[in-house]
């Protein structure tokens, strides 16, 4: 049976697992170019906390949705899907197939799957009722209140996680649809995407990744991740903005701001990464149609590269 369905690659994982060199040679294998599906990259400044791939280490591959905004301005889920299926029209129109990477799981499933998110203009006052709330009562009588109105948003937001379930609780309150209603079907029945998709998730033994982990971020400290972290306040972003809220920025800011020792604030680094990449790998698993393929750094890079070509090829043709 012939797929008329226009052909997306995505290549997934959690941080560390080796998504960027693993990329390039399927983009020169394949005639891709690149979208970067990271909630960071698209800020300026932000380098090398978002492990930005410098343009001259992208061998003449293009990457799209880099460096596309201030670090002061919000970028959301939906505007994302805006952005990358602009993106997805111009690379078809040179006849190049569109390669989406990146670990932001919401972002690249919105866009495999066309989710469909609820317009919110926002209430300040009501964030404001509920920053309050939190402060007075704790962030678990804040998650409560969202289990109420919106037990399928609660479940997938940790109670410490106070601007997310913020944000949750907006939605429901100004749309008066649960937020995990903007999904539509995404994490439930099967869903029917627009492409013929080819969707991708690297992975590793867990003890290699949370050591290659460790090893990254000593590598983004040596680079001048604190140096960038401080040029970022000094230009007169704040530490609470959502930007700085990023890994690495947030806890070179703690140091900065002298909320944490600088010892401190690299443990504290290098256990909410790891954390985080088991929240990507818990959100990854939930994707219908990933094919799993195993980016064991002790294996041949050769071997790993063959079996993705053959997944590709075997679908798209």
């Amino acid at each position: 049976m012939t797929n008329n369905k226009p052909p997306l690659i995505a290549l997934v994982g959690p941080t560390a697992v080796g998504k960027t060199a693993t990329s390039l040679a399927i983009a020169k294998t394949f005639g891709c170019e690149i979208i970067s599906g990271d909630s960071m990259q698209v800020y300026r400044g932000m380098d090398i906390g978002t492990a930005k791939l410098p343009l001259e280490e992208r061998e003449g591959i293009p990457h799209h949705l880099i460096d596309i905004k201030d670090p002061a301005e919000p970028f959301s889920a939906a505007d994302f899907q805006e952005a990358c299926e602009g993106a997805i029209r111009d690379i078809q129109s040179r006849g190049r197939i569109p390669f989406i990477v990146g670990g932001t799981g919401l972002y690249v499933e919105s866009v495999c799957y066309g989710f469909r998110f609820q317009p919110s203009g926002g209430d300040p006052a009501f964030r404001e009722a509920m920053q309050a709330l939190a402060e007075r009562e704790g962030a678990d009588a804040l998650h409560r209140r969202l289990a109420e109105v919106d037990p399928a948003a609660a479940a997938k937001l940790h109670p410490n996680d106070v601007r997310r379930v913020i944000r949750a609780l907006e939605i429901r309150e100004t749309t008066g649809i649960p937020a995990s209603e903007q999904l539509g079907e995404a994490r439930g029945d099967r869903k029917e995407s627009p492409y013929n998709l080819v969707l991708i998730g690297l992975h590793m033994e867990r003890s290699r990744l949370y050591a290659r982990i460790g090893e990254r971020v000593d590598a983004m400290l040596e680079q001048g991740l604190l140096e960038e972290a401080r040029g970022l306040l000094a230009s007169g972003l704040p530490s609470s903005a959502v930007s700085m809220q990023a890994l690495g920025y947030k806890e070179m800011a703690a140091y900065l701001e002298g909320r944490a020792t600088y010892e401190e604030a690299v443990e504290t680094l290098k256990r909410d990464t790891r954390r985080f990449a088991k929240r990507q790998l818990s959100w990854f698993r939930h994707m219908q149609d990933l094919i799993w393929v195993d980016a064991d750094p002790q294996a041949k890079n050769t071997e790993l590269l063959q079996t993705i070509y053959a997944i590709i090829a075997g679908k798209l043709k």
